[in-house]
């Protein structure tokens, strides 16, 4: 008899634990963070076949900058893709063209560590910046990112 309330208190237990659980959601409908441009798909909204290329032109830039974009670094939950402005040989800013944004844990992420990488990396001007913490492949990607851009800008 004593086995049977057991287990009916167990079951109900976790019964109760498994109703109250609440996972996360899949759907996007928050808006994306304001550093991230998005066409729709999450893709950057500059996709002429000159993308990697230096422009001297450009939205977030003056007549004497340099805006120089990197390549897109896959990561698992999405590409990320950053654009330098430079000025007389340092970085003065850094625009996010892609980031992942699949859902709105993604969002919420990028909202909070794209900031901070930004800062990091207009302090270091290099690629050499700490992995934001909850955001580690975000991360990278914007890493990768960046350093893809000094390369090609000769930094």
């Amino acid at each position: 008899m004593r086995r049977v309330i057991l287990a009916v208190l167990v079951t109900t237990v976790g019964l109760v634990l498994l109703l109250s659980f609440k996972p996360h959601e899949i759907t996007a409908s928050a808006d994306p963070p304001s550093a991230v441009s998005q066409n729709g798909s999450g893709s950057a909204g500059n996709t002429d076949a000159s993308a990697g290329s230096t422009k001297n032109t450009g939205s977030s830039a003056t007549s004497g900058d340099k805006v120089v974009t990197g390549d897109a670094a896959d990561t698992r939950w999405g590409p990320v893709q950053v654009e330098l402005v430079l000025s007389g040989g340092k970085v003065t800013n850094i625009k996010v063209l892609q980031a992942p944004d699949g859902n709105n844990r993604d969002i919420e992420i990028n909202n909070q560590a794209l900031p901070i990488l930004k800062e990091e990396a207009l302090s270091a001007q290099s690629a050499q910046i700490d992995t934001v913490s909850g955001a580690t492949y975000t991360s990278d990607g914007y890493t990768q990112s960046l350093q893809s851009a000094l390369d090609k800008a000769g930094l």
